[in-house]
């Protein structure tokens, strides 16, 4: 995991344009002659997103929780680092906190390949409930533990759906299609097996694909979707609803080991509160994106059950391979 050290020093003459000053020394306060600091958290995600609305709720909550005491502030849009570069300043102790989505934990600790599972639920709540039960959290938890990390929880964007060019009815019109997806071995699987061309590409180039064609389809969850308006240069959504958008909520475990009993449960405390108003945000914009969706033209096709069934029966062979790396018991508490 050490692959990339980035020390206090370091990250302070990283960001001498001014905001190493908020973030590492104007962040001290002096109250009743004791001095406070706000410890960073960072996110690879723009502002108006859940994972902002689930990180600021976090900090706010842990600052009311504590009479004021843990002061957070969030740095969002990749200002302290990428996705992969906050794992490891994470693991490393120079950012106590972090919140982004489980894909980029994969490399780093096997048991989240469990969340690439495909069609594993029906609806939102279910995957909620899988995920919230005491036995599962404690398994996954643990996980985390060994790889260098305490996972306070996990909030959502809801499924991840697929837009396309072409309107996908039956499990017949997935082939062919040239899909971008996310860099990540099982999702890559999955839309092989559905007899789909996956091909990962940065995010940042997904918009000017679709728009010259080098793809046909794309795969997000809705918020997405319309926060980059790739809805303008596709024909259809198809809500496959093939995996869950998860985000964690995750803390350096030395960082947190450090802390005193009452301040663990305090962010513990703040992090069910932020991941229930994350969670209620988050389906609350889902239909807004919808309908903004369905404004446009764009049309929303939901799979029928027959379709739903073959895109799971197909998955057979992705299964396998997750459950070749993921704890037995962690796979079942999730999947059954």
């Amino acid at each position: 995991m050490r692959k990339k050290k980035m020390t206090v020093r370091l990250l302070s003459a990283f960001l001498a344009g001014g905001l190493a000053a908020g973030l590492l020394a104007g962040c001290a306060q002096s109250t009743g002659g004791e001095q406070r600091y706000a410890y960073p958290l960072g996110t690879a995600s723009p502002e108006d997103t859940v994972t902002q609305i689930y990180a600021e709720k976090f900090a706010e909550e842990a600052d009311r929780l504590s009479g004021g005491r843990i002061k957070i502030t969030v740095y969002p849009n990749s200002v302290l680092g990428g996705d992969r570069e906050l794992l490891e300043s994470c693991y490393d102790g120079d950012i106590p906190f972090v919140v982004q989505n489980t894909a980029p934990q994969v490399n780093f600790i096997d048991d989240t390949a469990v969340f690439d599972m495909p069609c594993v639920f029906e609806d939102i709540d279910s995957m909620r409930e899988a995920v919230d039960n005491a036995d599962f959290m404690e398994l996954i938890q643990e996980s985390y533990r060994e790889a260098g990390f305490e996972l306070l929880g996990y909030a959502d964007q809801g499924f991840r759906v697929m837009s396309s060019n072409k309107a996908v009815e039956d499990f017949s019109d997935f082939k062919g299609q040239k899909i971008r997806t996310m860099e990540d071995p099982y999702q890559l699987a999955f839309w092989k097996e559905l007899g789909s061309n996956p091909t990962p590409m940065n995010f940042s180039e997904v918009y000017i694909g679709l728009q010259q064609n080098t793809i046909d389809a794309q795969e997000n969850p809705y918020e997405v979707i319309v926060s980059n308006r790739l809805y303008e240069q596709q024909d259809y959504i198809i809500e496959t609803n093939h995996v869950p958008h998860l985000i964690s909520l995750i803390v350096s475990e030395s960082f947190f080991e450090e802390l005193p009993k009452e301040d663990q449960q305090i962010l513990i405390e703040a992090q069910e509160i932020a991941k229930a108003y994350a969670r209620e945000q988050s389906d609350e914009r889902i239909s807004e994106r919808i309908q903004i969706i369905r404004d446009s033209g764009t049309e929303i096709i939901t799979l029928d059950e027959e379709t739903m069934e073959a895109m799971k029966e197909a998955s057979a062979p992705v299964y396998d391979q997750i459950a070749e790396v993921v704890d037995a018991e962690i796979l079942k508490l999730y999947s059954e």
